[in-house]
């Protein structure tokens, strides 16, 4: 279906949802509870929903006595390890409470670039959604090297969003939307909508998150919404405390305008 606007998103067919590495761990890990709570209304209004969650390095730290990011490739490979585990452990457990499975889908960059793992990629999500069950999507941080990660989550969102021709890209972190200079700065102002094409000429985007566990920031977030803007998929980027207020297309972030899936090319 085609999604012109925030109030399409409330009855979307298909919305993926990405939320970043410092909304859901650290001292925010109980923020989990509230997103499943948002996710699971959602679905339960018939919604297929997939979750790209970051975080896996991030929650895996405290288990291997790091108090910061490390920046040597084996030690980012062992905390996604312990910490992927954890993280589906977390998101499991709470949506419990609502009688939802959760399937956990690693990828890598090379998974969405090469026809066959992407077409078995493909597969495996639609089957999933076909199932009800809820897909959690994270780059496959223990395999991937420097040379072929995606670079964030938010790009690997969009190429998700792409893959299953989603209606709705949702992209949470901890700033509400976008806005014309860093929003802490005099004068920065909230961009509402952005037309398709939009290059956002003037605005001054952040290229970090204010957190220091991520990798992605707004200028991560407007390249990833102008790659799935080209596939057919609408963008909202706003805070993970306002997700339910997203889903229900309330007016909330900044909009990208998609797209007439009419005029996508074929390899989109």
């Amino acid at each position: 279906m085609s999604v012109r606007d925030r109030a399409g998103i409330a009855s979307a067919k298909r919305i993926v949802v990405k939320v970043g590495s410092s909304s859901i761990s650290g001292d925010n890990a109980g923020q989990i509870a509230p997103l499943v709570d948002a996710l699971a209304a959602a679905h339960g209004r018939g919604t297929e929903i997939v979750l790209v969650s970051s975080g896996a390095i991030a929650t895996g730290l405290p288990y291997l006595r790091l108090s910061e990011r490390p920046t040597d490739l084996a030690t980012q490979q062992a905390a996604a390890s312990v910490g992927q585990n954890l993280l589906i452990f977390r998101y499991q457990d709470s949506l419990d409470r609502y009688g939802i499975v959760a399937g956990q889908v690693l990828l890598t960059a090379g998974d969405l670039e090469n026809a066959t793992p992407r077409s078995n990629a493909q597969r495996a999500m639609e089957r999933l959604l076909d199932l009800r069950i809820l897909p959690i999507v994270n780059e496959n941080d223990t395999v991937a090297t420097h040379e072929i990660r995606f670079g964030d989550n938010d790009r690997l969102a969009a190429l998700v969003a792409s893959l299953i021709a989603a209606d709705v890209l949702i992209l949470l972190s901890d700033v509400d939307a976008l806005y014309t200079r860093p929003p802490h700065e005099p004068g920065a102002e909230r961009i509402a909508r952005v037309p398709y094409g939009d290059a956002l000429a003037g605005v001054e985007l952040s290229s970090a998150g204010r957190a220091g566990v991520g990798t992605g920031g707004a200028v991560t977030k407007a390249s990833a919404a102008r790659h799935a803007a080209e596939s057919g998929t609408a963008v909202l980027v706003t805070a993970t405390g306002l997700v339910n207020e997203a889903l229900l297309g309330e007016d909330v972030g900044t909009w990208f305008d998609a797209q007439s899936r009419n005029t996508v090319p074929a390899h989109a």
